[in-house]
């Protein structure tokens, strides 16, 4: 019997406007577009590496209201610099934590939250 194995995640936000996002994500975390539907965008898929977020508006989207993700990253320190000087909403600063982690958080138009970290050793 083969070995059963978690490969991806892929988180749903529900957003308050799905062009909107797809800019706030291409221009603050660089992700790119993966597909879009609907015209205006209803639901669209962004990408960066190995993480992909879909993005939703659809009134019928569960759950309803804001999310939180963390992302593992290389470089929180340039890619926190980036951010910072770009005014992009940063709801928890950039430190060194207890769990090992140096990490930040920041927020986009719509409330959903993404904490983006690296392990202390490797930063």
């Amino acid at each position: 019997m083969p070995a059963i194995r978690f490969e991806k995640i892929a988180p749903i936000f529900t957003v308050d406007n799905v062009a909107q996002a797809i800019d706030f994500y291409r221009k603050a975390l660089e992700f790119d577009l993966a597909w879009s539907w609907g015209t205006p965008p209803e639901v669209a898929a962004i990408c960066r590496d190995e993480v992909e977020i879909t993005l939703t508006q659809r009134a019928d989207a569960k759950p309803a209201g804001a999310s939180h993700i963390y992302l593992t990253v290389s470089g929180i320190d340039a890619l926190y610099a980036r951010l910072a000087q770009s005014g992009i909403c940063i709801v928890v600063p950039l430190a060194d934590r207890d769990y090992g982690m140096r990490d930040f958080r920041i927020a986009d138009a719509s409330g959903n939250e993404i904490s983006i970290g690296q392990a202390i050793d490797q930063a």
